[in-house]
């Protein structure tokens, strides 16, 4: 099997996004980034979808994760911080959340990203 035929093709691909639950994390480990992608907006059709089966590896993939909340893409740390934010329990993304909380950008503070990072630590 080729992880990347279980990548949507389009924000409206449920079908291919519901076939992630019929894999194990072994086998999708490779297209993570790729899945990680589709929660840039959570009003798209498959993020939910993608979203419900990472959120089972939260753990697994933590640096996936803290990469996307150290980058530059407000609206994406947005989506990842209600996907995983109160789900994640390792130290270091927990810190970078805390950050957000109590030391946010400019730019992350525009989003709201301080507010939701607030609750998920409860500040």
């Amino acid at each position: 099997m080729d992880a990347k035929t279980l990548i949507p093709k389009d924000k409206f691909d449920i079908e291919t996004a519901e076939k992630l639950t019929n894999y194990s994390f072994a086998e999708v480990k490779k297209i993570v980034p790729n899945l990680l992608e589709w929660l840039q907006d959570g009003n798209w059709p498959v993020s939910k979808i993608v979203a419900d089966f990472l959120i089972i590896h939260t753990e697994n993939i933590t640096q996936e994760i803290l990469q996307i909340l150290k980058g530059n893409d407000e609206v994406w740390k947005y989506w990842v911080l209600l996907a995983f934010g109160n789900k994640v329990k390792d130290e270091i993304v927990v810190n970078e959340i805390k950050r957000i909380a109590q030391n946010p950008t400019e730019e992350e503070i525009t989003e709201g990203l301080n507010e939701v990072a607030k609750e998920i630590i409860q500040l």
